[in-house]
This record gives structure tokens, C-alpha cells and sequence, in this order.
């Protein structure tokens, strides 16, 4: 079992800054994957980023060099740090983690940019 807590998200201006966290319950080098994922009004959800427990980071297009997935091992959490953000991320952001064959999400955060 994983659990995930997720917090930081906000109203933020466009071209601004947000950092959402992520707490897991275990030591994050026994998850195979973890990720942020988003789902804006009356879309699908879509991965944001991923990052396995080697380190290995990947990022959806939209996002790339606005975006940082990072991680602290120490306190079992991983963060996404959000810079210049615009309207179209506007979005519930979940967290996720993958053990073994199951995966694991947790309860969303929402994140505005409007002016």
C-alpha cells in the first residue's frame, strides 16, 4: 500500500510560480515509478511527469523546460516545481505512484493561472 498526499497548488498569475509536493507513506526507492498527472475541465487526464526510482525523468511536451520533477528521498517526497505557467495548466494535479502492478493516487490539487 501507498498513500499520497499532495499540497502546494494555488491561484498563481500566468508566467508565474507554483511547487507542488507529494508525501508518500514508504520510502520512495521501494516505488517503481512516480508521477504527476492533470485534469483540466471536461478533458481526459494526462501524464505531466515521471520519475522512476533510478532517477530517470520524463516529461510531457507541454511542460518541458517549464517544469522540474525532483525528489528528496530523505522525506519520501516528490516535488513538481511550476515555472511560467499559463492559463492552459490550469488543471487538477494528481499524484501518482506505481508498486509492482498496482498504481496509486492521491486526491488532487487544484491549480489556477489566471489573472
Amino acid at each position: 500500500q501507498v498513500q499520497l498526499v499532495e499540497s502546494g497548488g494555488g491561484l498563481v498569475q500566468p508566467g508565474g510560480s507554483l511547487r507542488l509536493s507529494c508525501a508518500a507513506s514508504r520510502s520512495i526507492f521501494t516505488i517503481d515509478t512516480m508521477g504527476w498527472y492533470r485534469q483540466a475541465p471536461g478533458k481526459e487526464r494526462e501524464l505531466v511527469a515521471t520519475i522512476t526510482s533510478g532517477g530517470f525523468t520524463n516529461y510531457a511536451d507541454s511542460v518541458k523546460g517549464r517544469f522540474t520533477f525532483s525528489r528528496d528521498n530523505a522525506k519520501n517526497t516528490v516535488y513538481l516545481q511550476m515555472n511560467s505557467l499559463k492559463p492552459e495548466d490550469t488543471a487538477i494535479y494528481y499524484c501518482y505512484a506505481r508498486r509492482f502492478t498496482t498504481n496509486y493516487w492521491g486526491q488532487g490539487t487544484q491549480v489556477t493561472v489566471s489573472s
